[in-house]
């Protein structure tokens, strides 16, 4: 049996800036990358011209027997499009197939000319690349959008737009277009992801190219230099206990960034627009074709645009015609899969899917005009982890779905899994309520996301995290759908956080996390305004858990971890009721989980019959 495992880091993700496509394990894939069709030449740094004159620099991916005008399919990068020079990349598989493929530095990045902040100009700068290349003579006049993580988000905020030549796109990964996933939760930074990513990739410094420079005399001197940024010799570890965490990145020597920024604005802040993201009033155009994963921070909101998008676009070609595939793995790891896929130390089976011919017959069809039937595919295809098979529907949440509440319950003692703390369909009557005490010194550490389905055996033994668990299922249960825990909440502090986790426990006593959320209790009636707790009075929050597809098998049991921390995934809640981004001091918190009948505490899990 072949192996294959999935196994992400935080840095890892960082590093390699998500998207780097070289594929690897054919010999192992049920699914082999289509074969080449003709050779490839690559021109490179060529300066393609935005609306203000800023140029960015592009490589272009020729099929050496091009013929007539060809589609393009357009990758646009923060990374360096030099990663995508090898010819293992998804660069070079396009091209083979006849696509001029099109990669892209954004602007302010690498051999692009601009000032870069994130995500800043993505919607225009997208919609004048598809522009300049439409008018290009080798052109057919059709685009296509490809790429994962930064490079989903902003095919979506391009598309937005609505440029005609914008034919199809693949956004993989791009949820943070909807509510910046990825970077924050429940109105909480996801500290970890956030700082290794500004250290790595947030520089607005560069060497600056002279503009008058020939691109012949570039091109032919390029191979001599690096724009590449250095990493610093940096112990995330002791960095991110650092405080305050407004000048953690500048405390230790990183050029300037928009971290400061993203610290020390409210959700709702009209800063926030600059960076783009999809808004009510927005409005589609384009057949599109998303794709995520179980594991990642955002398949809640990659779903959230599915649908979206099937009610926002203009036309009924682009209505009728969104698409989602949603894998069990982690972060832009979708083609990973083998015979038995490793997640994280989770087991998930053969969960293999046909991704790379998948893209070519896209793009085949809504570009070249094939009638390959890829529109007869179903709209929606979720893995279902558990059973470990992929499963078409054609809605979601599923139409089948019976959402159940399953109650928290215990005699006051749900500390750690050693204590007396149960899940039941039952309400419950009188019962005591469950007291922890947080520490923001001594936080609950991280275990999973977003590196895969982990043991959570060791977090469970401490008391800061409330356990509560199912008796022993005797028939199997199939949780296909968004996921959602309504707590009624004391504390000592004025504000705190509260965080959950839903867990599969297996007969051998092994738990995997399968997913999670937060939320800043300040932020319970909505991220426009703040309120704060007083001691002794009772609040409900509900805490956002995403999505997941889990199939928890006769035998297992259903289990949910509730706390105040899940560091250094997240920032920690000082329990000042202060900023917490600009402050060095904290507070102990004293919180309490009600489950009564009048203030019942529930998970609410969507169960598939």
């Amino acid at each position: 049996m072949c192996k294959f495992v999935v196994r992400c880091s935080f840095l890892l993700l960082m590093s390699l800036g998500f998207e780097m496509y070289a594929i690897g394990q054919e010999s192992k894939a049920r699914y082999p990358r289509p074969t080449p069709q003709c050779k490839v030449r690559l021109e490179q740094s060529v300066m393609v011209p935005m609306r203000d004159g800023t140029r960015l620099s592009t490589d272009l991916y020729f099929p050496e027997d091009r013929g007539d005008k060809l589609p393009v399919i357009l990758i646009r990068t923060p990374y360096n499009k030099t990663s995508y020079r090898q010819e293992t990349s998804v660069a070079f598989l396009f091209a083979g197939q006849r696509y001029v493929v099109a990669v892209q530095d954004v602007r302010g990045k690498y051999e692009s000319e601009g000032q870069y902040a994130v995500w800043a100009a993505s919607a225009q700068d997208g919609y004048d690349a598809v522009d300049w290349l439409a008018r290009q003579p080798w052109c057919n006049s059709k685009i296509g959008t490809f790429g994962c993580s930064y490079t989903g988000k902003i095919q979506i905020d391009s598309a937005k737009l609505r440029n005609p030549h914008l034919a199809a796109m693949i956004p993989q990964g791009g949820h943070a277009a909807f509510r910046f996933t990825g970077l924050f939760a429940g109105g909480v930074l996801e500290l970890a992801n956030a700082s290794q990513w500004f250290v790595k990739n947030g520089s607005k410094i560069k060497p600056i190219l002279p503009a008058d420079t020939p691109q012949s005399q570039f091109v032919q001197a390029a191979k001599y230099f690096s724009l590449a940024p250095v990493l610093p010799d940096i112990s995330f570890q002791i960095l991110w206990k650092r405080l305050p965490l407004i000048d953690m990145l500048k405390n230790v020597g990183i050029p300037p960034t928009d971290w400061e920024g993203f610290n020390s604005h409210e959700p709702t802040d009209s800063w926030w627009d600059q960076f783009g993201r999809v808004q009510e009033t927005d409005r589609f155009d384009v057949p599109s074709l998303f794709i995520d994963s179980w594991y990642d921070s955002g398949p809640a909101d990659t779903l959230d645009l599915f649908n979206f998008l099937q009610k926002n676009s203009l036309s009924s070609r682009a209505r009728e015609n969104q698409f989602a595939i949603i894998a069990p793995v982690t972060h832009c790891k979708f083609e990973s899969a083998t015979e038995q896929t490793i997640v994280g130390e989770r087991n998930v089976g053969n969960a293999q899917y046909d991704f790379y011919n998948t893209y070519v017959r896209w793009f085949d069809f809504w570009l070249k005009g094939i009638e390959n039937g890829i529109t007869k595919m179903p709209k929606l295809q979720i893995y279902v982890m558990g059973k470990n098979q992929w499963r078409g529907e054609q809605e979601w949440p599923l139409t089948k779905t019976q959402f159940t509440h399953y109650y928290l319950r215990s005699k006051g003692r749900a500390n750690s899994q050693f204590g007396d703390g149960t899940l039941d369909t039952v309400l419950p009557d009188t019962e005591p309520s469950d007291t922890f005490t947080y520490d923001p010194k001594t936080p609950v550490p991280t275990v999973g996301l977003p590196n895969g389905g982990l043991d959570q055996s060791e977090v469970e033994t401490r008391a800061d995290v409330l356990v509560y668990t199912t008796p022993v299922l005797d028939r199997g249960i199939e949780v296909s759908g968004p996921i959602e825990t309504v707590l009624y909440v004391s504390s000592s502090a004025m504000d705190t956080d509260f965080t959950a986790k839903l867990v599969d426990v297996y007969p051998d006593g092994v738990a995997y996390n399968i997913h999670e959320g937060i939320l800043r209790a300040r932020y319970r009636e909505g991220f426009g305004k703040k309120v704060w707790m007083k001691p002794g009075q009772i609040y409900q929050v509900k805490i956002d858990m995403q999505a997941t597809s889990n199939y928890f098998a006769a035998g297992h049991r259903i289990r949910l971890e509730i706390s105040s921390s899940n560091f250094p995934r997240f920032t920690r809640n000082l329990n000042t009721g202060g900023n917490n981004y600009d402050e060095t001091e904290w507070k102990v918190a004293q919180n309490q989980i009600h489950h009564r009948k009048d203030y019942a505490s529930h998970l609410i899990l969507p169960i598939i019959p």
